[in-house]
């Protein structure tokens, strides 16, 4: 099988990414671009980013997770810690994360360090979660090879009737992540692919600011 993608061309002239917009912290200019993106109402879930991790295997993999929360300190977002990512993160902390909002011809390159977030803040993220999200957190050996989807269901089934009036707690298994970014780069499209590239890196605790070549 082959296919040939050369056509395939787009001229990036939707915005830039000058000197005089660049902020001090990373995340205040991660904030505006984002609040941008959710202005736009074009993308279905602005929070949604590709997480990638150093497998047990050696190789890299990436995956899509969402973003629940953002501070000065980094990006929160939730899993299974005995799952492939979890098991992955345990062995090596370093990770990547990416945003792509081709609405606005940006994304957002981060490289930072993973860590567990404190239980009580695990505890009070799923406690905001419906029902049906808890009991699917719980019921999910996620990675984990399983017999059949109708197998999944009977468990779900099962696990419903026994929580059945019951308050749903976190199991210990499950829970948040910061990851605390060491270097994050704004790229915005420009035509002739002559692209912005704004690098932060995090050196003795302040933040060098570096423009890429495209």
């Amino acid at each position: 099988m082959q296919k040939d993608l050369g056509n395939y061309r787009k001229s990036y002239k939707k915005s830039a990414l000058m000197e005089g917009a660049i902020t001090d912290h990373p995340m205040v200019l991660f904030e505006k671009w984002f609040d941008e993106v959710e202005a736009s109402g074009a993308i279905e879930e602005p929070n949604a980013m590709t997480f990638s991790t150093i497998g047990l295997d050696g190789f890299p993999k990436n995956r899509v997770v969402l973003l629940k929360q953002y501070t000065n300190e980094g990006f929160i977002f939730y899993t299974n810690y005995n799952s492939e990512k979890g098991k992955a993160i345990k062995e090596n902390s370093n990770v990547g994360i990416s945003f792509f909002w081709p609405h606005l011809e940006r994304q957002i390159i981060i490289k930072g360090s993973a860590k567990k977030i404190p239980k009580a803040q695990s505890d009070a993220y799923f406690e905001s979660r419906p029902d049906g999200s808890k009991l699917g957190a719980i019921v999910s050996n996620q990675s984990e090879v399983i017999p059949s989807r109708e197998a999944l269901e009977q468990k779900l089934a099962m696990l419903k009737e026994n929580y059945n009036g019951k308050k749903i707690q976190r199991p210990e298994w499950w829970g948040g992540y910061l990851v605390r970014p060491a270097s994050i780069e704004f790229w915005q499209g420009r035509p002739n692919r002559l692209h912005d590239r704004i690098r932060y890196t995090l050196q003795h605790e302040k933040w060098k600011i570096e423009r890429l070549a495209p």
